[in-house]
């Protein structure tokens, strides 16, 4: 009950320090990969890996609907009630509730609960992306749960998704939905010029150098959030390949940056979160970097951008 009035009655953009939640984050890290990867494991190849996402629901995070024989499964994370669901299209059911527990037990757990709803699934038992890859079947550090940073989490998530959900109404050409890749814990909104990219040199930690040469097959623009950058996290964008100039561009607003570190434009959450209008500040940065990004590579912006108010005379 506590959780459900604070969204009622706190900020829009919840406030929540990056070091405040280290151990549930890291955590909370590993659960997604492990759901992450039982999406993977039913789920048909998409481009770029877009198959294997999970999404932001009024409730937490989301696998959407996964394909199974000749139905399908769901599974959420409810970050109100902090429960895990699983859902089958034949009226199956179960849940986990979300507390205190290491990530050996969660994908223990997982599995229990998979086969009694027929389903049984094999993943490949350690993480991606991160530099300490403890097998998760022998990962008995990561054990923390905060409810109410989980909460505050989502909270932030859910803002982030709406802004970059109206940027990316404003391009016709292709671009990925708004969804949160369980290997970076990023979300992440991507648009696509329709040429093809240089292939990628990969280096992304414990993970195999193909995995980046398809998901940066073709010259892009992203952008998204990520919540471990900054006091509170902090937005992105970038280019593959990089365009000459693009990280001395001008971009708005002016606390963001480009980190050369990073290899792209960073602006802190916080920044958004204390501005007179957050909307507003975050929609300029979005459109500032993805204009640096199309212009000094050449896009055909003409062919690729609508007006999202084309309508509303209508």
């Amino acid at each position: 009950m506590v959780m459900k009035e604070s969204s009622r009655t706190g900020s829009q953009w919840p406030r929540l320090r990056v070091d405040d939640w280290v151990e549930t984050r890291q955590t909370l890290h590993m659960w997604a990969q492990i759901v992450g990867k039982v999406r993977l494991a039913h789920a048909p190849m998409l481009n770029h890996w877009w198959q294997v996402t999970l999404y932001v629901s009024p409730r937490g995070l989301t696998t959407s609907a996964v394909p199974h024989g000749a139905g399908a499964f769901d599974i959420e994370f409810d970050f109100v009630d902090h429960l895990l669901h699983l859902r089958t299209s034949d009226g199956g059911a179960r849940s986990i509730r979300l507390e205190p527990m290491a990530v050996a037990d969660f994908r223990v757990r997982i599995g229990q609960a998979l086969e009694e709803l027929g389903i049984p699934t094999t993943i490949q038992d350690h993480p991606n992306e991160v530099d300490l890859a403890i097998p998760f079947s022998a990962d008995y550090q990561h054990r923390t749960y905060d409810p109410r940073a989980a909460h505050l989490f989502w909270r932030q998530l859910l803002q982030a998704e709406r802004v970059l959900g109206a940027f990316r109404g404003r391009f016709v050409g292709k671009v990925s939905p708004v969804h949160f890749f369980w290997g970076a814990m990023d979300l992440a909104c991507t648009r696509f010029s329709g040429r093809r990219a240089p292939r990628h040199p990969g280096g992304a930690p414990n993970c195999g150098d193909w995995v980046m040469v398809e998901g940066y097959s073709h010259e892009l623009s992203s952008c998204g959030f990520w919540p471990g950058g900054g006091e509170e996290g902090a937005f992105y964008a970038y280019a593959y390949p990089e365009p000459a100039g693009f990280a001395d561009s001008p971009v708005t607003p002016s606390d963001a940056f480009y980190s050369r570190q990073n290899g792209q434009f960073l602006l802190p959450y916080e920044a958004v979160r204390t501005a007179d209008d957050p909307d507003r500040t975050l929609t300029g940065f979005l459109q500032s970097t993805y204009v640096a990004a199309a212009d000094r590579a050449e896009w055909d912006r003409a062919a690729l951008e609508t007006d999202p108010e084309r309508w509303a005379d209508r």
